[in-house]
């Protein structure tokens, strides 16, 4: 969604698109978006993980209603939304379909992956944000158009059937051979707890993108653990490491302790100053998550954050 959404405006369409972190490779790219730490529209800059960030539709365009913070997905739409479904609907900006289609795919659309990129809850009193993307709705948008002429249904019920049996069975298989064996290596986790840290409130994972929060909740509930566990670190896909925080429950952005309010949105050199710790990468702007070189070092931000 961060990069794909680019080659539907006719500047970029044939760019290539390069993932990397590497500023030397990010100074020659014409766009960088949800990396490099600058917000910056006039040289084509849109990331939103520094901690000076705090951007939403209503403070870019006073007359738009929402106030969640944005993403980076949510700053590329804000400002290239109505060139993009220009392009796609095969009209201009000025097409007077184009405000209101632009307002409506950002309020059912990308707000609700600002809010999830962002750990804003959807609900605090009020609900904050619509989501719209479920299976239900997935089907239920197979179903003829009101004000198309071949009203036939039953093409849409094949589709329907075969994109529920298609998930499911995808579901399932992820259950079983992912979801399922992540319970051994948080249980081992568990039982190693004060070997990480005297304070048993860190848990070190060997592997990383391993599903843990459930199974933690849970071994947690079972085992009836006086202590619940703060930190859980693990290793990202470049073999650095990540220490995150444990929410408090499998449905919430809210965090048991997050990490330090003056380390967020800070990355490697000032995010190392601030916090005493070498090697820091970064920590992300809302205070879940954070990144170090070594397991040590995520180590040590977590031992620094239980006592901040």
């Amino acid at each position: 969604m961060k990069n794909i959404i680019y080659i539907y405006i006719a500047l970029y369409q044939d760019a290539e698109i390069v993932r990397t972190r590497d500023p030397q490779l990010l100074s020659q790219c014409d766009v960088v978006v949800d990396v490099g730490g600058e917000y910056d529209p006039s040289r084509n800059r849109y990331d939103h993980h520094q901690r000076s960030f705090c951007e939403t539709m209503n403070s870019l365009y006073p007359d738009k209603p929402w106030v969640t913070k944005l993403s980076s997905a949510g700053l590329v739409y804000a400002h290239f939304g109505t060139q993009i479904l220009a392009t796609l609907l095969g009209t201009d900006e000025e097409d007077s379909i184009i405000p209101v289609l632009y307002d409506k795919m950002y309020e059912n659309f990308i707000e609700e992956i600002d809010a999830v990129d962002n750990g804003v809850s959807q609900f605090d009193g009020e609900q904050r944000y619509n989501i719209t993307t479920t299976l239900s709705s997935r089907v239920g948008h197979l179903n003829p158009r009101w004000n198309e002429p071949d009203q036939d249904t039953e093409t849409g019920f094949k589709k329907a059937m075969e994109l529920a049996g298609t998930e499911f069975v995808s579901r399932l298989d992820f259950y079983h051979r992912s979801w399922l064996p992540a319970r051994s290596l948080v249980e081992e986790a568990i039982r190693q707890r004060f070997q990480a840290d005297g304070s048993g409130e860190v848990v070190i994972l060997a592997q990383g993108g391993c599903p843990w929060k459930e199974h933690l909740f849970q071994v947690e509930k079972e085992i009836n653990l006086e202590k619940q566990i703060k930190y859980v670190i693990y290793p990202d896909q470049s073999a650095k490491w990540r220490v995150q925080c444990v929410p408090t429950g499998p449905n919430t952005f809210q965090n048991r302790l997050s990490l330090p309010e003056d380390w967020r949105g800070l990355r490697a050199d000032d995010l190392s100053s601030v916090s005493g710790i070498p090697g820091c990468i970064f920590v992300h702007a809302s205070g879940f998550i954070g990144g170090n070189e070594t397991q040590a070092g995520a180590l040590e931000m977590a031992r620094k954050a239980l006592t901040s």
